[in-house]
């Protein structure tokens, strides 16, 4: 009985440690602007999340906690570092589209078929 609660115990660590590496991995990637590998690295850590929250909720040894504790520190300071880079570029895009966007609302405000 008790390895079977080690192995859900290390499984429920290793998952964190999965996602601490791949927002590792996906911070590297906003520096240096590889949005698709970005997307790509953000569906594989989704279903890893989704997986977790799918498991059983596990006692673990105050080592293992104080492990889980530091990989949550690490995955919100590589969110934060995705962030700093993404954030602008999600302005930048938003400003664009609403400047198509405007542009297509003047283009059929004076289309000139609309005078014929």
């Amino acid at each position: 009985m008790k390895d079977t609660d080690s192995m859900n115990d290390s499984g429920s660590l290793a998952g964190f440690e999965y996602i601490a590496q791949v927002t590792t991995e996906m911070a590297e990637a906003a520096r240096a602007g590889e949005w698709e590998k970005l997307a790509g690295l953000e569906r594989h850590c989704a279903a890893k999340v989704a997986q977790i929250k799918a498991m059983q909720p596990v006692q673990l040894t105050s080592e293992m906690q104080r492990r889980k504790i530091e990989l949550i520190h690490q995955i919100l300071a590589n969110d934060a570092e995705i962030r700093n880079f993404t954030e602008p570029w999600m302005k930048r895009l938003w400003s664009l589209l609403g400047s198509s966007r405007m542009a297509r609302q003047v283009g059929k405000a004076y289309d000139s078929s609309a005078f014929e």
